[in-house]
């Protein structure tokens, strides 16, 4: 319990702290490396904590380089772009954008809670059950990176100015790059079950659904539907590709 509110206070206090930043120059391009910051200074600081074994060390690496690998990639973005709209309106308004950065707190140190117990109370054990978490993780790293990476390409292409990409990973799924994200979030909970108790690993529980939850119905997948609606809602190719392209999950297309 002691590393899990230290971890909490840490996952807030960087964010508090990137806020001032953020709200003082009115700039969006602290707001997702902040995001992926945190995981990383939680599993080190986690790490370090806990007996540095094998199985440690492995949930610490995993969890690094997807926070690098997705950091990297949404700096770039940024940089590119130049803002987020989704803070059109509320960087300049102190109390929203301050909610905005204290939920982010709140979000990895919840993610994070099958690892925190680990980190505390994990037994260190490896086995089939923590294998297939690493496969888990691996493909759904995999499948986020291809997707973002096609759609960072997709749509930086002139000819494509005004178009919804539906090609690669997209001509299966409306949001390949989320079905990889929550997949990984999966396999690193299942990595941890080998160390924890029952009532560890369902408390734990909450870390992946948390972040499915905040992503099909909450900030990630209703957002950027009704953005696309909004753009696309009366052309009737993007409604048959919606019509027949699986919202989340990689499928072949519906007839």
């Amino acid at each position: 319990m002691e590393m899990l509110l230290t971890l909490l206070f840490i996952s807030i206090a960087i964010n508090l702290s990137m806020f001032v930043v953020a709200y003082l120059f009115k700039t969006d391009k602290l707001t997702d490396i902040s995001y992926a910051v945190t995981f990383v200074v939680l599993s080190v600081y986690g790490l370090a904590s806990s007996v540095a074994s094998f199985p440690y060390i492995i949930l610490a690496a995993m969890i690094c380089i997807w926070a690098f690998r997705l950091g990297a990639y949404l700096l770039k973005r940024i940089g590119r772009i130049g803002k987020d709209k989704r803070f059109d309106g509320k960087r300049e308004k102190f109390l929203p954008f301050l909610q905005f950065w204290l939920l982010q707190g709140i979000t990895v140190g919840v993610v994070m809670l099958p690892s925190i117990l680990f980190f505390s109370y994990g037994t260190g054990k490896i086995g089939i059950v923590s294998i297939v978490g690493v496969v888990l993780w691996l493909l759904g790293l995999i499948i986020e990176a291809i997707a973002d990476d096609q759609k960072y390409k997709f749509i930086n292409d002139i000819n494509n100015k005004g178009k919804w990409i539906d090609i690669g990973l997209w001509k299966y799924s409306r949001h390949p790059n989320y079905f990889g994200e929550i997949l990984l979030w999966v396999g690193i909970y299942i990595f941890t079950l080998s160390g924890l108790s029952v009532m560890q690993g369902l408390i734990g529980l909450s870390g992946p659904l948390y972040i499915a939850v905040l992503i099909i119905f909450v900030s990630g997948i209703p957002l950027l539907e009704k953005s696309a609606y909004r753009k696309w809602g009366e052309n009737k190719g993007y409604l048959e590709y919606k019509n027949q392209t699986s919202i989340l999950l990689l499928l072949p297309k519906r007839k």
